[in-house]
């Protein structure tokens, strides 16, 4: 490949493995898959010449945008591994709102700053260095979801690198079959994705955040009238209540709780506190130890997601969609949320109460509530603790799962469904005439026939 602009390296070279891994999030990495060659990509052309490169030797394709995955999906053996990390260059048209960039761009730290210079906002993913690619080919649960939509619905048009190595536009009206796909597909979408073009909306002039801290003890009191509140509040207020350890205070023993956040995107403060006043009628809210409502910021809500989610630590994920009575659901939850071995690692609940219609995309399979969990933590000799804990801890809420969102699971370890069924055939349909060579990598799974099945079900 002496026609590329970047760099192509073999097992044999230096600098292989460094390639293999670079810009991987989670420090508990695979020993037991590796690509055959990495492609650090330095342009468009380069991902073409890549997958032309792949199929001349046999190999399948691989992508990695951000390297957020938790299972590495990049890494898979037999392989080309394309590494995007350079495509990144984002370009705003003024005249129809409209952001490009790369698939490699950090929704967070980079495409948001270039979008506060021109007084946009692009609802990318909450921990700031996760790159786009990845985040809107799973859906995109970025900021204030519940009310202002998926990610993957702000995708005006995308530019594909094909698995015949051309590079297509598809948008609504020209190769819409790969457009629906990338609303969802995940790392099964048959192509690479070079360049998203993404709607955006003015830029909120207020950010107001209310927490509120509670005993762990409370837990289910709480929850039970989240279920009942959740639903009521503004679109305008992103919910999410958290389950962790604050950091220790003089020496004492650090001692989990169960914290209510509501953060209010507005157009004025007074507009924002008035969306959080609901938050304010928890029924135990004098047990609270705090309750503050304070003026914000989407830097300090980055800032803190950092601090909750630190870089090069070993991680242990998963997540599940909950719907049923809440009583049923308070009860398969409790163990997940109040019973971790970890004190660094945290589960979240957000709100999604009030169940938006979704367009037609692959992305189809949501409920009311959504729950993930991620131990975070620095030993090694924890893995296989910390694995069967989380495990346990999802065999007791299967009453209550309807299935999982692609953005934080591991199918190496657990299968569950992810797309409505309908969906979920048309997309392979879809993959079988983009891609009958099986050119791309399909989901990384333990099982591959029995993919977006809920494993007890199978």
């Amino acid at each position: 490949m002496s026609t590329v602009a970047g760099t192509l390296l073999l097992p044999q070279d230096a600098g292989f493995e460094q390639a293999v891994f670079a810009r991987v999030f989670n420090a508990r990495r695979p020993t037991d898959r590796m690509p055959s060659a990495v492609l650090v990509a330095e342009n468009e052309q380069d991902v073409v010449a890549g997958v032309r490169y792949a199929a001349d030797k046999g190999l399948s394709v691989a992508v990695r945008s951000g390297g957020h995955s938790w299972a590495v999906w990049s890494v898979q053996n037999d392989t080309l591994l394309i590494d995007l990390g350079k495509l990144t260059a984002p370009e705003y048209d003024e005249s129809t709102g409209i952001v490009s960039a790369g698939p490699a761009i950090e929704g967070g730290n980079e495409l948001d700053a270039f979008l506060a210079e021109r007084g946009r906002f692009f609802a990318g993913g909450h921990c700031p260095s996760v790159g786009i690619g990845g985040f809107l080919l799973q859906g995109g649960q970025g900021w204030c979801e519940r009310g202002w939509g998926w990610a993957a619905e702000w995708i005006v048009a995308i530019d594909v690198v094909t698995a015949d190595g051309e590079l297509v536009r598809a948008d609504a009206s020209q190769n819409s079959d790969l457009y629906w796909a990338a609303r969802g597909a995940g790392p099964s979408f048959p192509g690479i994705v070079t360049r998203f073009h993404l709607a955006t909306r003015p830029r909120v002039k207020s950010v107001v955040h209310s927490v509120q801290v509670y005993d762990i003890a409370d837990f289910a009191e709480v929850m039970a009238w989240m279920y009942e509140v959740e639903p009521t509040i503004s679109p305008d207020v992103e919910i999410v209540c958290v389950s962790l350890c604050p950091p220790s205070e003089n020496g004492e023993p650090r001692k989990r709780v169960y914290v209510v956040t509501g953060l209010a995107l507005s157009e004025s403060e007074e507009a924002a506190r008035e969306a959080l006043s609901p938050l304010q009628t928890c029924p135990i809210i004098d047990r609270a130890f705090e309750n503050e409502v304070y003026e914000s910021s989407l830097a300090q809500q980055r800032e803190s997601q950092i601090q909750m989610n630190p870089e090069n630590w070993r991680y242990v994920a998963d997540n599940v969609w909950v719907d049923g009575p809440t009583e049923e659901i308070i009860d398969a939850l409790t163990p997940v949320f109040t019973t971790s071995p970890e004190p660094d690692a945290f589960t979240i609940w957000f709100g999604n109460g009030l169940m938006r219609e979704l367009p037609d995309m692959a992305f189809s399979l949501q409920s009311p509530a959504y729950i993930a969990t991620y131990l975070a933590y620095e030993d090694s000799t924890n893995d296989a603790r910390n694995r069967a804990w989380l495990n346990d801890a999802m065999v007791a809420a299967q009453p209550v799962t309807v299935g999982q969102y692609l953005g934080d699971s591991d199918m190496t370890n657990r299968q569950l469904r992810f797309m409505a069924d309908a969906n979920f055939a048309k997309l392979q349909d879809i993959i079988s005439k983009r891609d009958p060579d099986g050119r791309f990598v399909r989901y990384l799974a333990k099982d591959p026939s029995t993919v977006n099945r809920n494993h007890w079900e199978v």
